[in-house]
């Protein structure tokens, strides 16, 4: 490997287990470096999303990343439990999201949200004005059953001789009747400040179809057992699978045999850092489900009068997220959207390509490795709802296009960009800030070479117990090219392997000269 060498060829080398180590020393990755992040990839969206999208940022003057973020959530709102995508053989994925945004204050949030998710409300009254008169008639039919049932228990219990068993087998009848007759809920796609009981609830009624939509973060407080005092996560972390979902408890039975939950949420960075802090999530899982962005603030370099939305814009897009919406709310059968063999050459592509950075040591991914192992699904979803955008007006039976799957695959990767960051924020990688105290360390010490036990001996207690939280932090230092880990050979069979020894890049050394 040449002096030239670049960030990602060092970490590809390592991550395959290069049996040499280059005869230079190439330049380290510094560890605290903060990349600067992508943005959102807006031409990979739908013409009429994308126009809307691109229209409401100069509008409010936000990142185009909210209003693009927040577009999926929307899509998957629309689609989410009534449509699935069928990868391969027996491999499906729903076409529900769950995407967090976080922004800081006096960015227009609530704004943009508020458009992006009003042709989802229009769509949620328009339904629950359609089923007003059906409700209406279950519910008086339902009461004329039990009336009936109660007035022929009554009878056959006054009743008495050879009449009484007819009398007492009507009445059974009737009831049996009564029970079997319910009474549709009024329709529900949005929940905001909603308990996880409530949120199960609102699934096992509306068919296991809905979607947590909020500029808030409290959702993540309520989770976490605001007022339960006790953590209840299971339903996101089912909901978000589609695994099925079966509560007993002794004043309630749900059963969802597919539930699909959505979740978009528009939140301060304070909040990732919050929940960052509960190892429960993260241990759990719910973390990993998320799809995060974190665009920057434009305060401060705002336009004073912004050219606002082009009317046709915004009636395009409340019309087709209305339709598609609508188009997807009376199926039961979820649609099954098809991926195209050029799709799945696409995706097997970046599936690869994924692959080697999710391994634990030297791989890109490595540390965050739960969320990178889902990023494949996630990017099947997405294709799903860019595929469904695409065709409002007809062709959803068509297979999922190569160039689809490559629009997806974009958003992914800007999604993979923000979550390094974001895992970052949130402390996820705690071996990283053992790495920057190790690193420190041999900073003051000027070192050409040292061993493991040494070095040990050197770092706080506090911070590093065991040798054994020294090894993953020194890995980290390997993986960004500031040690190489050599192990002697050897001498003898007896006795313990010899402790490996650090070799120090001259950087290091030089940096207190």
């Amino acid at each position: 490997m040449s002096a030239e060498a670049t960030e990602d060829d060092l970490r590809e080398a390592l991550a395959l287990g290069a049996a040499t180590v280059p005869a230079t020393w190439p330049e380290p990755i510094p560890l605290d470096r903060q990349p600067k992040l992508p943005p959102f990839p807006v031409h990979a969206l739908p013409g009429w999303v994308s126009d809307f999208v691109v229209a409401l940022a100069e509008e409010t003057q936000t990142p185009v990343d909210l209003a693009g973020a927040l577009a999926l959530s929307v899509l998957a709102t629309a689609a989410g439990g009534r449509a699935v995508v069928q990868v391969r053989g027996r491999w499906r994925e729903p076409t529900n999201l769950f995407v967090v945004v976080a922004l800081g204050p006096a960015n227009r949030k609530s704004a943009v949200f508020a458009a992006m998710t009003a042709p989802l409300y229009e769509a949620e009254n328009t339904l629950v004005e359609g089923s007003n008169l059906t409700i209406v008639e279950a519910e008086v039919t339902a009461r004329m059953a039990r009336e009936a049932a109660d007035k022929a228990a009554v009878q056959a219990a006054k009743a008495e001789g050879p009449e009484r068993d007819n009398l007492v087998a009507e009445a059974i009848g009737l009831a049996q009747t009564a029970e079997a007759l319910t009474v549709p809920p009024r329709p529900r796609l949005l929940a905001d400040d909603a308990t996880p009981e409530t949120v199960t609830t609102l699934l096992a009624e509306q068919g296991g179809r809905l979607a947590v939509m909020s500029a808030e973060g409290g959702i993540f407080d309520i989770i976490a057992g605001r007022y339960s005092g006790v953590p209840n996560m299971e339903v996101f972390l089912k909901g978000h699978a589609g695994d099925r979902l079966r509560v007993d408890r002794r004043t309630r039975q749900e059963f969802i045999e597919a539930p699909a939950l959505t979740m978009g949420l528009a939140v301060q960075p304070s909040v990732l850092e919050d929940i960052g802090k509960n190892r429960g999530f993260d241990g759990r899982g719910l973390l990993a489900r998320f799809l995060y962005c974190l665009p920057e603030s434009l305060v401060g370099y705002r336009k004073i009068d912004p050219d606002p939305v082009p009317p046709a814009v915004g009636a395009t897009y409340e019309r087709n997220v209305f339709a598609l919406t609508l188009k997807l709310a009376d199926w039961t059968d979820p649609l099954v959207v098809q991926v195209g063999p050029e799709a799945d050459a696409a995706l097997v592509a970046y599936a690869e390509r994924i692959e080697p950075q999710l391994r634990a040591k030297g791989g890109r991914l490595g540390h965050i490795g739960k969320w990178a192992g889902k990023v494949i699904g996630a990017t099947a979803r997405i294709a799903g709802l860019l595929h469904l955008a695409d065709h409002i007006d007809g062709g959803t039976n068509k297979p999922i296009s190569a160039a689809t799957m490559r629009a997806a695959i974009e958003v992914a990767d800007y999604f993979t960009a923000h979550a390094l960051s974001v895992f970052d924020i949130m402390g996820a990688d705690a071996t990283l800030a053992r790495a920057r105290t190790l690193l420190s360390v041999l900073e003051d010490k000027g070192w050409e070479s040292v061993t493991r036990r040494d070095l040990f001996a050197k770092v706080s207690r506090a911070e590093f117990p065991t040798v054994a939280e020294l090894e993953p932090a020194a890995a980290v230092l390997e993986d960004h090219g500031y040690i190489r880990i050599e192990t002697p050979p050897r001498t003898g069979k007896r006795g313990r392997p010899p402790a490996p020894r650090y070799s120090i890049h001259p950087c290091v050394r030089e940096a207190k000269a």
